[in-house]
């Protein structure tokens, strides 16, 4: 099995100190409010962790909270969970009986010229390797079957930051090594971020969305 890449994303950014030795889901949920692991803490709103069931056979991982998913402390309750949640069900996996959460726990962002908004900014390969720490505990608490990464940034937390979504889409992989230790025993699926989707022309968002049901379609095979 491959070596996964290093945890400890550079000097100054690693949430390894933060993440608690024992305890559940609700430990590691409640001391990652207090991460400061990377700079990314200091503009958002809040931590957003994963939300879903401990017993949860499968594991969808995004890139990080949007601006919804910021004000709210939610994964995935933005237009792209919209997307995911019709996808899942399409491809024969219960939304419910998953669990979310994002490769990097804190919003990234850059103000708009004018007014309020809020741009979405990708994480950098420092912050995703800062951030690894807690959806390594959270994969390991939970031990799902399969895991699914969802766009570039999950690719790359678990993959490494070699991992291109073309190359690897929608192939069952086994789930890498970190430090001797693999995060949980199941395998690994990738695909597109559902916010692809969405980016994606008109002509081309039919194709886009059928390109990511048929990858989670791989996942639901896995759990059968």
């Amino acid at each position: 099995m491959a070596q996964g890449p290093r945890p400890n994303g550079g000097e100054g950014y690693d949430a390894a100190p933060f993440v608690p030795g024992r305890g559940g889901l609700r430990a590691l949920r409640d001391a990652a409010a207090g991460c400061r692991g990377c700079p990314l803490y200091r503009e958002a709103t809040q931590t957003v962790f994963g939300d879903g069931r401990a017993s949860a056979r499968v594991v969808l991982v995004g890139e990080q909270p949007g601006d919804q998913e910021d004000r709210q402390g939610r994964p995935f309750v933005g237009p792209a969970g919209g997307v995911l949640t019709r996808a899942l069900g399409e491809a024969g996996i219960d939304p419910a009986e998953a669990y979310v959460t994002n490769a990097v726990k804190h919003f990234k962002f850059e103000q708009a010229a004018r007014g309020k908004r809020r741009i979405h900014k990708a994480p950098n390969l420092r912050e995703i390797s800062a951030c690894r720490p807690w959806l390594l505990a959270e994969l390991r608490q939970i031990a799902p079957e399969v895991v699914v990464t969802l766009g570039a940034t999950a690719g790359k937390s678990l993959l490494g930051s070699s991992f291109r979504v073309g190359e690897r889409r929608g192939v069952a992989l086994p789930l890498p090594v970190f430090d001797g230790e693999a995060a949980a025993e199941g395998m690994l699926v990738a695909t597109v971020h559902p916010s692809a989707v969405l980016r994606a022309d008109e002509a081309e968002r039919a194709a886009a969305y059928a390109g990511l049901v048929s990858d989670l379609g791989v996942a639901a095979e896995l759990l059968r």
